[in-house]
């Protein structure tokens, strides 16, 4: 029998082309039985995932960037029982997803392996699903919201939020544009002189400051055009989460710890003011005020506080 899978195309991805498009369709139609669905706003792609599951598709195969990918990973998640450090229940009956890269940064595809161009990832994936090779990855979950690759609390998050407004206006997404409101928050928005975030796992370890917290479910965190930028390059799909956190947010300190991240070193930041943790199964973020949450590079809202938590083989990927 062939595979049964939906391909869940978000036209409003950085990259999508309808020629792209549909060169993809009917690369995948003939590997496998498809059906196309494009999501037709934010959030949307969520609940067409729940509803494939349910029909018990063998695959959901997503053309898009790594917001409809998260919307998607919630939809098949979203009745899964779930305790801190434990897998999740049966990962196998689950559709598998297949990420094909459709947007500007396409970091959970890059973090699994998977070509960036989306013709050769789709050749890959096309092949894989026909032999049914998948694997399975941990997440992490933060609060109630789960992401593949990472999510942070302050400054990132902020940069996420500026971009979105900007992109909201027209204003099309580039290493650019993250690097430009990077600096803007940085020396205009963010209070650096009073960190205004606490941090606290499970395991008993208490930091009381902090100016912002980035949480790693792999590495690298994120990519500045084609190049890895890893503030926690021991972070892995098949591990607990890891953290790099920022106790005072000086000039030197933080380009110092920049310029670390860009180094590719399997080492992780070093300096007087970086906090690494690695392999952890929960830990809660407070602030003192209202603070920006991003959850692979979506700005979902400001929170007081959110317990991020590791979840084990809970998702099938096509990779």
């Amino acid at each position: 029998m062939r595979v049964r899978a939906l391909l869940i195309v978000n036209p409003r991805a950085t990259s999508t082309t309808k020629p792209v498009l549909d060169f993809i369709v009917r690369l995948l139609a003939a590997e496998v039985e498809l059906e196309t669905v494009e999501t037709r706003y934010r959030g949307d792609a969520r609940g067409i995932a729940a509803r494939a599951a349910a029909e018990g598709r063998d695959a959901l195969l997503v053309l898009s960037g790594d917001g409809t990918i998260n919307e998607v990973v919630n939809g098949l998640m979203q009745d899964v029982p779930i305790r801190a450090g434990h897998r999740a229940a049966t990962a196998g009956q689950r559709p598998a997803i297949g990420a094909i890269p459709g947007g500007n940064a396409n970091v959970f595809t890059r973090d699994l392996g998977i070509p960036a161009d989306p013709v050769a990832a789709v050749k890959v994936i096309g092949a894989r699903l026909a032999a049914g090779t998948t694997r399975t990855i941990g997440l992490g979950l933060a609060g109630d919201r789960y992401f593949t690759f990472n999510a942070g609390l302050g400054w990132d998050a902020e940069v996420v939020r500026a971009v979105e407004e900007r992109r909201a206006r027209g204003r099309r997404a580039s290493s650019a544009l993250y690097i430009l409101m990077a600096l803007r928050e940085f020396y205009f928005r963010t209070d650096r002189r009073h960190p205004g975030l606490a941090l606290q796992t499970a395991s008993g370890i208490a930091v009381p400051s902090l100016g912002m917290a980035l949480v790693s479910n792999t590495t690298p965190w994120s990519y500045v055009g084609r190049h890895p930028v890893s503030p926690t390059p021991n972070a892995s799909f098949d591990a607990g989460l890891d953290v790099f956190g920022l106790r005072r947010m000086r000039t030197f300190s933080t380009l110092n710890a920049m310029r670390q991240m860009m180094q590719q070193d399997e080492r992780p930041p070093i300096g007087k003011y970086v906090l690494n943790l690695h392999d952890e199964p929960e830990l809660t973020v407070r602030s003192r005020e209202p603070a920006a949450l991003q959850v692979d590079g979506e700005y979902v809202g400001e929170t007081t506080s959110v317990t991020f938590r590791s979840v084990p083989e809970a998702l099938r990927v096509i990779a």
